[in-house]
């Protein structure tokens, strides 16, 4: 029985040191570190999401995606700007870049909107890394032309099927939707063909998930993800705080779980009513610790990353 961790020693104490350093970093900003359960009664309804269920007696319970609604209950209870590194969990990912359970630092911004979150992200990734890297920033739109010549602009369905099946061999696009399409393409074709340290922002507004319309441009979202080498390694928005149209993507994502024969999650409606109370304007990102590491220390898959992983299905 393999019993020894799956992360080397020198790693394990690589990862408490940057704990170290992101406590230092945001201390010096003067962000409060907080603690929410892993456990609700609701979750994300993102229907690119599988939550894991943990019965307790006749209750279901939900282990939590990431901390995101509780730590929004808090920012509208006046705790000021936050952050917390934590355990998440998704089901059916397993893999050599994906595990079900993984580590989170998410860290919300009072006053800041997305693009001066990226900013922040620049600093705390350059301070962990120990040297000073090269960012590129990247429209949605833009990079699409660029790196896949689809110009996501206008774009009838029937046309990115038929791009998307040329550039995705093999790919049944038939009964894909719009953002399904472009889902595919992205990690397929365009993330791949990612250099270094890329942002990508201002997604399709029917992709902007918790994120703020753009006042400006309302086809697009102020939201953006972080790639290094075409791995995902951040998301992160300007934070919609408007309560009733944050139910109607609730109730949305939910509608098309049903149709894709998924189950209905129930909505956070204790979210909601902090919304409603009021939320101040703030941004947040989500960033993965463990695949950070990866990066840093040039890691090929997501185990070496992790102290334990307890999986019994091999990759490739």
């Amino acid at each position: 029985m393999q019993w020894e961790p799956s992360a080397a020693l020198e790693t394990i104490q690589k990862r408490a040191q940057i704990y170290q350093q992101i406590r230092a970093f945001f201390s010096a900003r003067d962000l409060l570190e907080v603690d929410t359960p892993l456990l609700s009664q609701a979750t994300n309804t993102d229907a690119q999401i599988v939550s894991i269920e943990a019965l307790n007696q006749r209750q279901a319970l939900f282990l939590q995606t990431s901390p995101e609604f509780a730590m929004k209950r808090l920012l509208a209870a006046g705790s000021g700007s936050i952050y917390q590194i934590c355990h998440a969990f998704r089901g059916a990912e397993s893999g050599r870049l994906h595990n079900i359970e993984f580590t989170l630092l998410e860290w919300y911004r009072v006053a800041y909107d997305y693009r001066a979150l990226m900013d922040e992200v620049e600093s705390l990734i350059d301070t962990l890394s120990d040297r000073s890297n090269s960012y590129r920033r990247v429209r949605y739109r833009d990079l699409f032309i660029e790196q896949a010549n689809v110009d996501i602009t206008g774009i009838r369905l029937s046309s990115l099927r038929e791009k998307t099946g040329e550039l995705v061999p093999g790919a049944d696009t038939d009964d894909l939707d719009f953002d399904q399409c472009l889902d595919l393409l992205l990690s397929m074709v365009v993330a791949p063909r990612l250099k270094g340290y890329v942002f990508v922002y201002d997604y399709p507004v029917s992709q902007a998930a918790l994120a703020r319309v753009n006042a400006t441009n309302p086809s697009v979202a102020e939201r953006f993800e972080l790639f290094h080498d075409g791995l995902e390694l951040a998301n992160g928005f300007s934070e919609l705080t408007d309560a009733g149209l944050q139910r109607r993507r609730f109730e949305n994502d939910n509608d098309l779980r049903a149709a894709k024969g998924l189950p209905r999650y129930p909505i956070d409606e204790h979210l909601l009513a902090a919304l409603q109370t009021g939320m101040p304007d703030c941004a947040g990102v989500a960033l993965g610790i463990d695949r950070l590491l990866m990066v840093i220390l040039g890691l090929d898959s997501i185990d070496q990353a992790i102290s334990f992983v307890d999986r019994e299905t091999e990759y490739s």
